[in-house]
């Protein structure tokens, strides 16, 4: 049986736009301007609608351009065209995830790769992930950096601590196939 707290937020979530709908409705209709609470009850449902799907259908939403831009913000930037595979975002409270995948270029491909590999920071192996991920404090201090190869790709990861205590840092990796001609974008903020 479903939780008893999930139907009263639930209510509280529904009854809420709900409520003030039906205010823009009574209020003005009460005062003597029936045409304006249709109005403001038109428009009001117009961007409750509207609101309900861009939440709903925002991975749909996303665009190469988005794509683009984040990956960018890390000093990647990808010449030749590519495709976006597939995208996928979550949140809960507190947290958020998001990843992609991109088909990209061999030439792209290997310019990203040799741009990892030239990273003063480089490393041949996965060890300097658990320092990243696990530094002195995750909510203060600059953005820390890692590039490295596994046995499946180039990884570039990226920490940036929020600075405000409380507030989740933000976590992103770029890994780039050994195999195939693919690139995935991971943001998870926790």
């Amino acid at each position: 049986m479903p939780d008893p707290l999930f139907f009263l937020l639930l209510l509280v979530c529904a009854g809420i736009p709900i409520g003030i709908g039906l205010l823009l409705y009574f209020v003005p209709r009460r005062a003597g301007h029936p045409r304006a609470a249709r109005y403001l009850t038109v428009g009001y449902s117009v961007l409750v609608g509207l609101l309900v799907l861009l939440v709903g259908f925002e991975d749909r939403l996303f665009t190469k351009t988005e794509a683009s831009a984040l990956i960018q913000q890390h000093g990647i930037e990808l010449t030749d065209e590519f495709e976006l595979l597939n995208n996928k975002s979550m949140s809960g409270i507190g947290d958020y995830y998001h990843t992609f995948s991109l088909e990209i270029s061999e030439p792209d491909k290997h310019r990203v790769i040799s741009q990892i590999k030239r990273s003063k920071d480089f490393h041949a192996d996965s060890s300097s992930r658990a320092s990243l991920l696990r530094g002195p404090n995750r909510y203060a201090g600059p953005e820390r950096v890692r590039n490295y190869e596994t046995k499946d790709g180039f990884i570039r990861e990226s920490f940036k601590p929020s600075g405000k205590p409380g507030y989740a840092p933000t976590f992103h990796r770029i890994s780039i196939s050994k195999a195939r001609h693919q690139l995935q974008f991971e943001d998870i903020d926790e």
